[in-house]
């Protein structure tokens, strides 16, 4: 069972937690290219749901193992245009996050949590997506990107690669991901889970944690998070 102690440091995902929410982007793709929301929602289930072959092409994407353009063929071919056609697959993926925003709330929150003293990380399952520069600029370390390092969230192993390239136990960590499976990832390997929906949320939820010595543990909660069936 993990300690306790004082959370030394704060891993944040990239995409839904410092820009803007993934899932607006994804709307907006779907209606300027006409595709069929069914189509996608079935493909999103089957390739990244709870109950996806651990192979498929979003997690070998995330991983590394598939490139942007075989992702790419491989996504046009499981979707429908609402006409019925099948969509073009160049540049889809930069058109599916083209709407992404900095959150600029919670650029903030980082350097503010880093004026503390208090480390901050990145850890971002990522779709062969190019990452601002500003996500390199010295702010955040470590980086860790799931296409670089060959793993993806919610496996242990990378929230283990996390711990240690912040030279941290898993209890002195904090993790914030709007994605639900991964917060719970990490609360399995040990960390502080924040499911994150807004910047002020989040914020008093990570200073809450921070100030209160992390007494609560492993499994600390968004505030006002409810119970998953």
């Amino acid at each position: 069972m993990a300690g306790t102690g004082p959370v030394e440091a704060v891993a944040f995902d990239y995409g839904g937690v410092l820009t803007t929410p993934v899932a607006d982007s994804l709307a907006r793709w779907r209606t300027t290219s006409r595709i069929d929301a069914q189509s996608f929602t079935a493909c999103m289930r089957a390739w990244i749901g709870r109950k996806a072959e651990p192979d498929s092409p979003i997690h070998e994407l995330e991983t590394g193992r598939l490139g942007m353009t075989g992702f790419e063929r491989a996504l046009a071919a499981r979707l429908l245009r609402t006409d019925g056609s099948r969509p073009e697959p160049a540049g889809m993926l930069a058109d599916m996050f083209a709407g992404l925003r900095a959150d600029e709330a919670m650029w903030e929150l980082a350097d503010e949590l880093r004026a503390r003293g208090t480390k901050v990380a990145i850890l971002s399952n990522s779709w062969a997506n190019t990452y601002p520069d500003r996500l390199h600029d010295g702010r955040f370390e470590p980086v860790v990107i799931s296409g670089e390092v060959g793993l993806r969230k919610p496996d242990q192993a990378i929230y283990r690669l996390l711990c240690t390239r912040l030279g941290l136990p898993p209890e002195r960590v904090a993790f914030v991901d709007d994605a639900r499976p991964n917060v719970e990832g990490a609360r399995r390997a040990g960390l502080h889970g924040i499911h994150h929906r807004d910047a002020d949320t989040t914020r008093d939820a990570l200073l809450s944690l921070l100030e209160s010595g992390a007494a609560a543990g492993p499994t600390t909660s968004h505030p006002n998070e409810e119970t998953r069936a």
